[in-house]
């Protein structure tokens, strides 16, 4: 029987950074989303982690939402309204190119291999939206980083989402208590409480138990929390899988 490979994580830091690198196996970085750091800044985190620690990086919010969402309560760039107009839901222009590469500097700091776009329910793969995903996607400089989607809302049906991560090359992010995810390759799972999004719940053992049994055996898992209690729960389920 393979044995089950997996990384534990929390989206964001949750408490201090020293207790992440010592308990945990890889931190998604959420800043990045709202506003990025400093490179200086994201070169601090990199070296005071251990040399085998991972982090990953959420693309900006400039990319993926619109500015009608309330996360830009917390951007601190500021846009001229004519270019704040141009940002989100993955137009391909100044703007865009512009947060693109601003995420990009801060991944390449971190040694981050992977990139997480993740857009709201409001982005429905209607016939407009997915033409912009792809030129987005095809037009776009990778640098070499793995580039994960996580689409939210019923309206991404299994068949859409397949064909849309099979054409782009994308890894399908994925709550797996939500749906299964599509795919082959890594298994990048976001757990966002349970029902999703109920993010003031507490995973039971029961629930990291059957967690555990949703790990693949064929594909790497990285496994990250995105809950309030997200730092506990990545710790006891990280010592779960260690027979602890």
């Amino acid at each position: 029987m393979r044995t089950v490979q997996a990384r534990v994580a929390t989206c964001g830091f949750a408490g201090a950074r020293a207790r992440a690198f010592a308990h945990l196996d890889l931190v998604e970085i959420q800043q990045t989303f709202y506003q990025p750091p400093r490179p200086q800044t994201a070169a601090r985190w990199r070296a005071e982690a251990p040399p085998d620690f991972v982090f990953t990086v959420k693309a900006w919010q400039l990319v993926t939402h619109e500015p009608s969402s309330p996360t830009y309560r917390r951007l601190k760039e500021p846009l001229a309204p004519g270019r704040r107009a141009q940002a989100g839901g993955f137009r391909w222009n100044a703007v865009t190119r512009m947060a693109w590469a601003r995420t990009c500097e801060i991944a390449r700091v971190l040694e981050a291999p992977l990139i997480l776009f993740q857009t709201p329910a409001s982005f429905t793969p209607s016939a407009a939206n997915l033409r912009r995903l792809y030129r987005f996607f095809e037009s776009v400089d990778r640098g070499g980083y793995r580039l994960a989607f996580e689409p939210r809302g019923a309206a991404w049906d299994d068949a859409t989402v397949r064909r849309v991560i099979a054409d782009l090359d994308l890894v399908h992010a994925v709550d797996p208590f939500l749906r299964r995810p599509l795919g082959r390759g890594l298994r990048y799972f976001r757990l966002h409480g349970r029902p999703a999004y109920h993010y003031h719940y507490r995973y039971s053992d029961a629930d990291l138990r059957a967690l555990r049994e949703r790990l693949s055996r064929a594909w790497p898992n990285w496994v990250l929390f995105n809950n309030d209690a997200m730092a506990g729960d990545a710790r006891r389920f990280r010592a779960l899988l260690h027979g602890r």
